[in-house]
């Protein structure tokens, strides 16, 4: 009897100190983006000043959703040029130039999670499972792109059906949500930024930066600690049994989840300490980042909705619509939708070998493809 209760005690102060920790990760997430909206915000906007080809937005979308770590965001700033007119008084033109961005900052948003697996790359097993995990999320983003863009040059699907939809939609009014994730880690974050508002700006934000980093590894390292002494009460049958026992189940959860958390970084982030200490495997976390894609639409739809004109709500639209059609053509087909899981392993069989393949991978896809390109055709 007195086994037990001491084996109660002990479940109890792990989960207290899961929770504790689960905390200090969220805060890291919240650092990093906040210190790479500092940095890089100012520049991500400048991008947006001038029309672009679809193929140079589409890699703006990518490197302004890289800097400042948030698709709600850009799809915001892309939101807010459709409304101001910056893309032409045609709302039919303006969408259509409009949705570039938005597939770019499909991919672009997809850098948060792949950074979050770095915090494991010193246990090779552990890092090898986590990496996996997030970079499918990127491989699927990308491949989507690859497989639309072309169709929406040519035809314009996603673009006229958001169109089509907007003036249906329009007029059934709009409504906003905030996220309790940024409720109770907003104070903290905007505590410890304080603490560097002595430094110039730049400096400050590269102090954030660090700090975040060193929070985000301690916390994933006593994270998956935590996890793993978990799974001998039965964590891993919890997440079998309710979560991701089906495909449907796991998109539903990653919709809900990101929805109640107004981030995909947030909701992707989340399971990779799970990949990393082996209790969710790789297809399990594949259909729940792709219910990450789709809940991550609704911030900007409910935004554009309160707007009232058809073109910022025909933007937001073509958001969702994306990620649907990305789903749509490329997950029921098995052979189709094993391509984004092998790449995922075969790159993080890689990234085990060599340590510095996910920071080459991160520096060059979500940074220095995009500003080459940017550059050499402005």
């Amino acid at each position: 009897m007195e086994e037990k209760n001491q084996n109660k005690f002990y479940l109890y102060l792990r989960i207290i100190a899961v929770f504790a920790v689960l905390y200090l990760f969220l805060v890291s997430i919240g650092m990093i983006g906040s210190a790479f909206k500092g940095l890089g915000r100012g520049f991500a906007e400048s991008l947006f000043q001038s029309q672009a080809s679809p193929f140079i937005g589409l890699f703006i979308g990518i490197l302004a959703t890289g800097l400042i770590q948030s698709s709600s965001t850009t799809t915001s700033l892309v939101v807010g040029m459709v409304a101001a007119g910056t893309f032409g008084s045609d709302p039919k033109l303006a969408v259509a130039a409009a949705v570039p961005y938005i597939m770019g900052a499909n991919i672009g948003t997809s850098i948060t999670n792949t950074i979050v697996s770095l915090g494991h790359i010193v246990n090779k097993e552990e890092f090898k499972r986590a990496f996996s995990a997030s970079v499918v999320h990127d491989f699927f983003n990308i491949f989507a792109v690859i497989v639309i863009f072309p169709i929406e040059l040519v035809f314009g699907v996603i673009s006229k059906f958001a169109m089509l939809l907007s003036t249906i939609l329009l007029g059934s009014g709009g409504g906003t949500f905030t996220s309790p994730i940024k409720l109770i880690t907003k104070p903290t974050v905007k505590w410890i930024e304080n603490l560097f508002h002595q430094q110039s700006i730049i400096e400050s934000n590269v102090l954030l930066l660090l700090v975040a980093l060193g929070f985000l590894f301690f916390s994933l390292r006593n994270l998956t600690k935590l996890i793993k002494s978990l799974v001998m009460f039965r964590l891993q049958a919890f997440f079998d049994t309710h979560i991701f026992k089906t495909t449907l189940r796991a998109v539903f959860f990653g919709i809900i989840i990101t929805i109640l958390v107004q981030s995909s970084s947030i909701t992707t982030s989340l399971v990779i300490p799970l990949a990393g200490a082996g209790v969710l495997t790789l297809r399990q976390i594949f259909p729940y980042t792709l219910g990450a894609n789709i809940g991550t639409t609704v911030t900007s739809l409910l935004a554009s909705m309160v707007s009232g004109t058809i073109a910022p709500l025909a933007v937001a639209l073509s958001h969702l619509t994306f990620n649907l059609l990305g789903i749509a053509l490329l997950y029921p087909f098995k052979k189709v939708r094993e391509i984004p899981i092998y790449l995922a392993e075969w790159f993080s069989d890689l990234a085990t070998q060599n340590k510095i393949y996910p920071l080459l991978y991160i520096l060059i896809v979500f940074f220095l493809i995009p500003l080459m390109l940017i550059t050499l055709v402005r």
